[in-house]
């Protein structure tokens, strides 16, 4: 019997990929989200890829159905060893224009959920002694994007509450870790779930990378359970940058201007479809709109494999 996964907003975009790419390690995958028909097809996913899935409906918004989910999820495949906090959402436009309802909507999923997750992963590992949460984080921590105000302040308290936790569990001396990775712009469903308030759907910000390569990080950080991790050498280079010259990164931002948010693609308008307030009622792909140039690989990523190898770590690939 393998060990076992459990991963929120598992039904599209990262959540969809990284239970693949665990399943293809032999883990068992536990998927939580909104969306039965999304569930469904990641589990059909985990399946192809041979492993074996289990699928709760729960909003990670509920904390009592996310008891009742993880439990749910145990007793079908057994005590979970991970647990990945990857629910999230967003609202494009400009602070004064987005909704309070909007912005409490994104910030209320996408920390607040991650928040909820830890405290139920917690409540099953502690008493075990082991286990790894993961916090799917991003790269906007290190300097918040304009016309993104509710997901850069919800992922940077993301990386706070991360921060904090671990030295809490460190005064105990619990052998649970906490990870928080961030990630660079992904080509997910995430744009066209969003909603946007800037006439044209919003699309990720150069340079974009496939899923699976912030899938594969995201495996890694739950198998060396490092503090936190970038994932590529984008937003390796970019959380530099900011540190050291935060001037010049928020001067590099601004030249993006409004449109560099946003796509005019007829086909993207078309394609929109927001999740902000409810899941769709079609399962949602793992790939978005914006593979045309999208990376699918990342010299860091292979480097941090290989030391990860050569550091004598098992189960990575």
């Amino acid at each position: 019997m393998g060990q076992v996964v459990i991963i929120t907003g598992g039904s599209s975009g990262l959540g969809r990929c990284t239970a693949a790419i665990f399943a293809a390690q032999g883990w068992r995958v536990g998927l939580i989200a909104r969306g039965a028909g999304g569930l469904a097809a990641a589990a059909a996913d985990v399946e192809a890829a041979g492993g074996i899935a289990a699928v709760a409906v729960a909003d990670v918004m509920d904390s009592a159905g996310l008891v009742a989910a993880a439990a749910a999820i145990e007793r079908a495949l057994g005590p979970a060893q991970v647990w990945i906090n990857a629910a999230g959402n967003g609202v494009y436009g400009r602070f004064t224009d987005v909704p309070e309802a909007e912005f409490r909507q994104v910030t209320e999923v996408t920390y607040l959920g991650t928040v909820n997750g830890t405290r139920v992963a917690l409540s099953l590992m502690r008493p075990r002694g082991q286990g790894t949460i993961v916090n799917v984080c991003s790269g906007v921590v290190f300097h918040g994007l304009p016309l993104m105000t509710s997901y850069s302040g919800a992922k940077a308290a993301v990386r706070a509450f991360g921060q904090a936790l671990r030295i809490e569990l460190a005064f105990e001396r619990s052998r649970v870790r906490v990870s928080t990775v961030f990630p660079p712009a992904v080509n997910t469903p995430f744009f066209n779930h969003a909603i946007s308030h800037m006439g044209w759907p919003a699309r990720p910000v150069p340079p974009v990378y496939q899923p699976d390569v912030v899938a594969r990080g995201i495996y890694m950080a739950a198998m060396t359970g490092r503090p936190e991790m970038t994932i590529s050498g984008t937003v390796a280079a970019f959380a530099l940058l900011s540190r050291l010259a935060p001037v010049l990164t928020g001067s590099v931002i601004r030249r993006l201007g409004v449109d560099g948010h946003l796509t005019r693609d007829a086909a993207a308008d078309h394609g929109a479809s927001p999740t902000v307030f409810a899941p769709s009622d079609k399962p949602s792909a793992v790939h978005g709109a914006f593979g045309e140039r999208a990376r699918r690989w990342s010299s860091q990523m292979g480097l941090r494999r290989l030391y990860v190898r050569l550091a004598g770590s098992r189960g990575l690939s």
